[in-house]
């Protein structure tokens, strides 16, 4: 039996959670599984302020990096007592490509950059991670994913070649896993000329599930630090319900309209090729968590989903005409040629408006494209709630005394902007 299993940074923040992945593995020894590590802790997240250094030519970019290894060196001083073992070598040259990069001026694309260098949290993560399970008895080769997950140049959210990757994988990893585990990293791929790429934020679990159609697995299992998919963020609300099974249309609902548990585009290959998906508590392996499979089970608890930091754009045509489909065609295209997807759109006679993430780099962007063809109006600062299963009087409450600066509902589904 052929699983994938995918450790997320919240798993792996510590020495003890790395620990406790070997204990997860000691549960099921008579599985064959390929294993996916995200970077540990928040460490992609203080590589990306690392990248804005380096690009914006800030003096602090060797403090942030500097931080950034000692993070990763005070954990592999942890778990290897032995001061000659490989590992601390391997991490080192792992982050000398981070400083080769910053001794040359940043001439190439943002988007570029930031794979090179932000993809080396996964590298770092997975190598700590192999080493100590190859020292605690279990087995196991550590494979870069930029070698079998093959895509396109668009960087930060690059494009899979499906039939090249499932080749690579199929016929490279599945033999390796009939002796032995088989590391590898989420996030991230590579091109043809060897760059690397990244699948697109926390996409992490995306690369579980394309590993795990290649090799054709029985099963994949995201652990988290979280009971199961839950109905709302427990971060935000107290007493959140664990959904004990969710269809793949149901997930793919909610994660398209913001859920963080899953990444987005994780559900479909597994629904594609039938394989389930377990989302279980890293610190409860032996809790249920919760079953994503083909199943009709009704789901009749709300599903609540927050979106902050939003930006409301209101678009007009300069003429004051009616929207139409023509200008509608050339404001999609404005978002696509950017990557920034409409979280909530609505069209009026004179009118699209549109509520997105914010991102000053690619919205500034986005504002200049806009402007060319239509008059541009836009709120920042602002809360997108997405009630999935809405409970009217709930959605009430949510509102209550705030301004509302755009609402819509299906009925299954209701949006609300709010200030």
């Amino acid at each position: 039996m052929i699983e994938v299993y995918k450790f997320g940074g919240a798993s792996s923040k510590d020495a003890e959670g790395i620990r406790n992945i070997g204990h997860i593995l000691s549960l099921r020894p008579e599985v064959q599984l390929l294993i996916v590590v995200s970077a540990i802790g928040k460490t992609t997240n203080a590589l990306e302020e690392l990248v804005n250094a380096y690009v914006d030519r800030k003096e602090n970019t060797q403090d942030i990096l500097d931080v950034i290894k000692l993070y990763h060196e005070n954990i592999i001083h942890d778990l290897f007592e032995d001061a000659s073992h490989p590992i601390y070598d391997d991490v080192a040259n792992a982050f000398v490509e981070i400083e080769w990069i910053l001794e040359e001026e940043p001439y190439d694309t943002y988007d570029y950059l930031y794979d090179q260098i932000v993809s080396v949290g996964e590298l770092v993560s997975s190598k700590i991670v192999s080493h100590y399970l190859n020292s605690s008895g279990f087995s196991n080769k550590w494979a870069d994913a930029r070698s079998y997950i093959q895509t396109d140049n668009t960087y930060r959210r690059g494009k899979v070649d499906w039939e090249k990757t499932s080749d690579r994988i199929r016929e490279q990893l599945l033999p390796v896993l009939a002796d032995q585990y088989i590391v590898t990293q989420g996030f991230i791929g590579g091109t043809s000329e060897n760059f690397s790429t990244t699948l697109g934020r926390e996409g992490s679990d995306y690369s579980a599930a394309i590993f795990a159609t290649g090799l054709g697995a029985q099963a994949v299992t995201i652990w988290k630090d979280v009971p199961g998919v839950l109905n709302a963020d427990p971060k935000l609300f107290a007493n959140t319900k664990k959904y004990e099974e969710l269809s793949y249309r149901e997930a793919i609902e909610m994660t398209y309209y913001g859920a963080t548990v899953i990444h987005p585009k994780t559900i479909k290959p597994l629904q594609n090729h039938q394989i389930p998906l377990y989302v279980k508590p890293f610190t409860s392996p032996e809790e249920s968590g919760t079953c994503i499979t083909n199943t009709d089970v009704k789901v009749t608890e709300p599903a609540v989903i927050i979106k902050n930091d939003q930006i409301l754009i209101s678009l007009t045509t300069k003429d004051l005409s009616f929207i139409t489909e023509e200008h509608i065609s050339t404001i999609y295209k404005s978002f696509a040629d950017v990557a920034i997807k409409m979280n909530v759109v609505q069209v009026s006679a004179t009118s699209l408006s549109g509520c997105i993430d914010s991102d000053q780099r690619t919205f500034s962007s986005l504002i200049k494209r806009l402007e060319q063809g239509f008059g541009v109006k836009y709120n920042e600062g602002l809360q997108l709630i997405t009630m999935r299963h809405y409970d009217r009087e709930l959605l009430n409450e949510f509102t209550k005394g705030r301004t509302i600066m755009l609402e819509q509902s299906s009925r299954v589904t209701a949006q609300v902007v709010l200030k």
